[in-house]
Order: C-alpha cells, then structure tokens, then sequence
C-alpha cells in the first residue's frame, strides 16, 4: 500500500491545483477533488474513526482551496456525510463506503452538467447571435448540443481578464461547425450587446437571490437589462443554493494584472463578482428552465 506521505501528498497536490485554478470549471473542480478523497481508501488506519476524521480533514482541506465553489463545498459534504451515515463496522467498510459515495457524487455532478446542457441547447433558437462570458464548459456543452440539431449561431466572447479565459471559450466554439465566432475585450460587450439576442454565461453558484460568477459578469447583465437583452445562466441545480453556504470571494494574484511592481497603488484582482438574479431571464439547470 502507498505510504501515508504519499497519500497526502496527492491530496495536497490537488489543493495545490484548485488554489491555483489550473481546474476553471466548478464542476470539474468539485469532480477532482472527490475523486482525489479517493486516495485515503488506500491506506492503512487502526480504527474507523481515525479514518473518518482523516476523511473530514482533508475534505476540509479541499473545501479551503476555493472556498467560493459551492459545488465543491457540496460534493466534500456528501462524501463525508454518506460515510458517516454508513456507520461502517471496520476500516474496509468504511473506505468502501468511501468509494461508493464518490462514485455517486461524481455521477450527480455530471448528469446535472449533462443533463442542465441538454435543456439549454433546447432552449437556444437557431440564428440567434449570442454573447458569453469567461470559460463554461455546460454552455459551451449546450451550444454544441444545439448545432447537433442542425441551429446556426454568432457567437460572441469577452476575454474575460485578467486570465483571459474566453480565449480557451473562442478558440472552441471556432472548432464547431455552425458557430461563428468573435473575440472581443471585457469592455466591448456594451458595444456588441446591441447586436445579440441574448446573453448565456455559466455560474459558480446562486445564493438565495444573488448569482456569483467569473468577475465581469455583473456589469454584462446589467448592461443587457438596460438593453433589453435576455440573460440566461447555464448550470446543475446543485449550484444553487438556499441557505448553509456563505460565499467567500477569491482574490488573485496582483501579477495576474500585471508583472511589474505596483508602486504607489494597489492592484485589486477578485475573481468573481455578485449579480442579482432580477437581472437575469431564466436560469437553465438539469431540473428545467427557472424564470425570474
């Protein structure tokens, strides 16, 4: 078996990368850090519950790396709850447990995406000439889908800085068929709004009555409500939240911004910011379309 310093250094290495967001998609995110919980039914324990406060540990840990990824906070709290409810009577059957909780979070996480893809690009009408914003797998999953069933699309894309994700968005819509494509700066959407018939952006999660996504999202939606633009946000219903989950903002890096030293000033660089959801159309999950 793998030593315990090895196991928690792969399980370090994945906090590593959720801190670092070399993972941008929630789902992916909450998806690799169940499968990294994976890791600790390798081990060795002397009893049951040194192996479960082993598991909340680390899945505590992981919860830490990015702590505004609510579908993250979810799948930690499955897997941990599910094999504390399974009241296991040795360590074996406890990192069973253990196995089968992740391979059921997994499963949710994805056929909630699939699924939340699937009625959007019902959704989305053929010759519609659409804005989005940073990199959302789902939505680009349903403009995909969408152009499968024979629809045509214009599509424009914001950089979404300073990471410049949109890039990785443009540089694959251009890939499909059927898809024009268009790369434009963060503050061009208001110019190319008046051209598009609806915004589509993915999300990080809804709290209560407020949507938290990529920053640069809020200032898009608000510009689309004063121009009559409908705003639809893309994702699985386990992003939204109503209630036991505060979200905390993450603030990156100021080199990010940029690379020489800021002398005099500060560099503010937050990762997402906060829309209100009277701002927004309809939210498109795997559970069907929500109006607002």
């Amino acid at each position: 078996m793998p030593t315990v310093g090895v196991a928690r250094t792969m399980i370090d290495e994945t906090v590593e990368e959720i801190a670092e967001m070399q993972t941008h998609s929630s789902s992916v995110v909450a998806v690799k850090a169940a499968r990294a919980l994976g890791d600790l039914t390798e081990r060795e324990f002397a009893t049951v519950e040194e192996y479960e406060r082993s598991l909340e540990r680390n899945a505590k840990a992981l919860q830490r790396a990015s702590p505004s990824h609510a579908s993250l906070h979810n799948a930690m709290r499955d897997v941990v709850d599910a094999v504390s409810d399974a009241d296991s009577g040795d360590v074996t059957a406890a990192q069973t447990a253990t196995t089968d909780a992740i391979e059921s979070v997994v499963e949710t996480i994805e056929s909630g995406k699939r699924n939340a893809a699937a009625n959007a690009a019902e959704y989305l009408e053929d010759g519609q000439t659409i804005l989005t914003h940073d990199y959302s797998s789902t939505v680009l999953e349903a403009v995909e889908a969408a152009t499968q069933d024979g629809k045509y699309f214009d599509a424009y894309v914001t950089e979404a800085r300073p990471r410049y994700l949109g890039r990785k968005t443009a540089r694959t819509l251009a890939a499909i068929d059927r898809i024009d494509a268009h790369l434009c700066t963060d503050s061009a959407a208001g110019y190319y709004l008046e051209e598009c018939d609806l915004v589509a952006v993915g999300m990080d999660c809804i709290v209560d009555d407020t949507l938290y996504n990529r920053v640069g999202t809020f200032p898009i939606a608000a510009t689309a409500a004063r121009m009559d633009v409908p705003v639809v946000v893309v994702g699985s219903a386990s992003k939204i939240i109503d209630g036991g989950f505060v979200f905390e903002n993450e603030f990156r890096s100021p080199s990010e911004v940029m690379r020489e030293p800021a002398e005099g000033f500060t560099v503010e660089n937050p990762a997402y910011d906060a829309t209100p959801t009277d701002l927004v159309d309809a939210v498109i999950t795997d559970d069907g379309i929500r109006e607002y």
